[in-house]
């Protein structure tokens, strides 16, 4: 999302329906393969509008630039040891989730 521009209504769905959550909660979208983690320094609700609409452009800049990323096992070893505090959204199949703090 440009900062000249007004959110989508996307986009304040998803705000709005992203909360904080814990690992073990987590662990059952880690299994199924549906885990994507986002980096700190980009905007976990601006990830998940461009998952749910299809922007396969934007997706794909980010995993290639190491940006988002399905959870690997040591990921989830490192989240489960640790249980950082940790914000979620949903956009089916997947669950975005990215550590702060």
């Amino acid at each position: 999302m440009k900062d000249a521009e007004s959110p989508s209504p996307l986009y304040l769905k998803l705000l709005a329906e992203t909360a904080q959550i814990e690992w073990s909660e987590l662990q059952r979208f880690f299994a199924r393969g549906v885990l994507l983690k986002v980096a700190r320094d980009i905007d976990l609700v601006s990830v998940a509008e461009a998952v749910a609409s299809d922007n396969t452009k934007q997706v794909t800049e980010w995993l290639s630039a190491g940006l988002v990323e399905r959870t690997t096992p040591e990921t989830a070893t490192d989240l489960a040891a640790r249980n950082p505090e940790l914000w979620a959204v949903v956009v089916s199949p997947w669950v975005c989730v990215q550590e702060r703090g």
